[in-house]
């Protein structure tokens, strides 16, 4: 684990140490107040009973994706198999969670959740080497973050883990599900679409995800159904491939810069998938190579 300090620098240089939250429920309070803001995601509800249980925190993120928020009240607690527990429940109850989002959020966002990447979020003071493992062999989508309290008015989330984005495929042989045909009227998923794109999209998408990957340790992938969305705190680049295409939604304000026609477009008042009000299209290398700088705003401007 890292050791982070933190020093305040005014009116002299001292050590801030680090100190746990005098009760569990403070830190969950704070949470569920201030959801969207630490992590991206709406609030649903604080003790969500189920079936042999009572999840800690519930909320939906930008993606709407279903995301359950865990809190390590001792020691001794397995908070990890807790919330592996509340997500295959929540995976068998998907109906029970459409209802409680069309309650909260309205139907539109209910009918709209997407399956692909529940997220069950575990929030300690501490976790050991042995859980960090167990969650990286157990390929599911749980996080741990690691929490420290500095005085008053300063608090710490350490993301000590992310999940892995699938690998790109190098040609249909290695996608399973490549040669089986679509029914008509159904969607492919986002990674059907790139195994089924030109090697040479391919090849600019795998140097795409590589130059957004090297902006920064903090931005992290998040494969869903339709799109590959990079984050830190929010989604700051949204990815869809097609045939003879990419497109990249960028979290900018097209206002800020100065629009060409056939590569970027001001998607404010019109649908798309994923998030981000620019849109970019790349078609080719130097495509590719004109976007970096977009990228670069997009990775900069973001929390």
């Amino acid at each position: 684990m890292s050791d982070i300090k933190l020093f305040s620098v005014n009116p002299e240089v001292r050590q801030m140490v680090a100190s746990e939250v005098l009760l569990e429920r403070e830190l969950q309070t704070l949470i569920e107040n201030n959801m969207d803001t630490f992590f991206g995601v709406r609030f649903l509800k604080s003790e969500y009973v189920i079936t042999n249980g009572r999840m800690d925190s519930i909320g939906i993120d930008e993606n709407n994706c279903p995301v359950i928020f865990e809190y390590k009240r001792s020691s001794n607690e397995n908070v990890i198999n807790q919330g592996l527990f509340y997500l295959d429940w929540l995976l068998d109850h998907k109906a029970d969670f459409q209802l409680l989002v069309a309650d909260i959020l309205g139907q539109d966002t209910a009918t709209s959740i997407d399956w692909s990447m529940p997220c069950v979020i575990c929030i300690a003071s501490g976790f050991t080497k042995y859980d960090l493992h167990a969650v990286n062999q157990m390929q599911r989508n749980i996080k741990l973050v690691r929490y420290q309290k500095y005085g008053n008015d300063l608090v710490l989330f350490e993301h000590l883990n992310a999940p892995a984005v699938p690998p790109i495929p190098l040609n249909n042989s290695d996608f399973p599900n490549s040669s089986a045909a679509k029914k008509s009227g159904d969607q492919k998923t986002h990674l059907e679409k790139l195994s089924a794109a030109p090697r040479e999209l391919q090849d600019i998408y795998r140097s795409l995800c590589d130059y957004i990957e090297s902006l920064g340790d903090d931005i992290v992938p998040n494969q869903l159904k339709l799109y590959l969305a990079y984050r830190k705190t929010k989604n700051i680049i949204c990815i869809e491939i097609f045939r003879k295409m990419i497109l990249l939604h960028l979290k900018i304000n097209p206002d800020d810069i100065e629009l060409e026609e056939g590569f970027t477009r001001d998607m404010r008042n019109i649908g798309h998938y994923g998030t981000g009000d620019l849109q970019v299209t790349i078609r080719t290398a130097k495509d590719y190579e004109k976007a970096k700088p977009l990228l670069n705003l997009a990775y900069n401007a973001a929390q």
